[in-house]
């Protein structure tokens, strides 16, 4: 039997803050624009501040409505962060497999969330651009090692070609 509003019964509706982190350039907004419109754009611009989006999966008997905050990479906005990932229920930690930097800039922000953010937070650690392995200086073993010392859900992606997008986010909402 459907309620009045077209949801079957028993179907239960949950939502989840979740926050997007990491450095400028490693493709947090194209993750987002990819899992909540199925694009993908070459030459995304920067985002200023943080970007809103929702986007809702179902999950067995669950509607899982991801409230999504992401957030600007540039150093500028760091203090900013703070305010985006207080009450988030998840978390994914964003570097670009072929820039080194960025992985080392995504642990601090797993050691900042770890002290800061709830405890309960899950944290998600996604290798972006897996489509130019070509051009790896991040180590798909180095980084799944860091995640199980941590904790953290982990997968590569990318944007570009779709790969673990959806993946990583149904995980999430599991």
């Amino acid at each position: 039997a459907a309620r009045p509003n077209g949801q079957p019964q028993g179907t239960k509706i949950c939502q989840f803050k979740l926050v997007l982190l990491g450095e400028s350039a490693v493709g947090k907004s194209s993750l987002v624009l990819r899992f909540v419109k199925g694009q993908f754009h070459e030459y995304q611009e920067s985002t200023i501040g943080a970007a809103f989006l929702t986007q809702s999966v179902c999950l067995d008997d669950t509607t899982v409505k991801f409230e999504i905050w992401d957030t600007a990479g540039q150093e500028r906005y760091h203090s900013l962060a703070p305010m985006y990932y207080r009450g988030a229920q998840a978390a994914i930690v964003v570097y670009d497999i072929t820039n080194q930097e960025t992985f080392a800039r995504a642990k601090s922000w797993v050691k900042e969330l770890q002290r800061q953010a709830s405890p309960s937070i899950v944290i998600a650690l996604a290798g972006n651009k897996a489509d130019l392995a070509s051009k790896r200086l991040v180590e798909y073993e180095e980084a799944q090692a860091y995640a199980d010392d941590n904790s953290l859900l982990f997968m590569e992606t990318s944007a570009k070609t779709a790969m673990n997008v959806n993946e990583l986010f149904m995980a999430i909402g599991e």
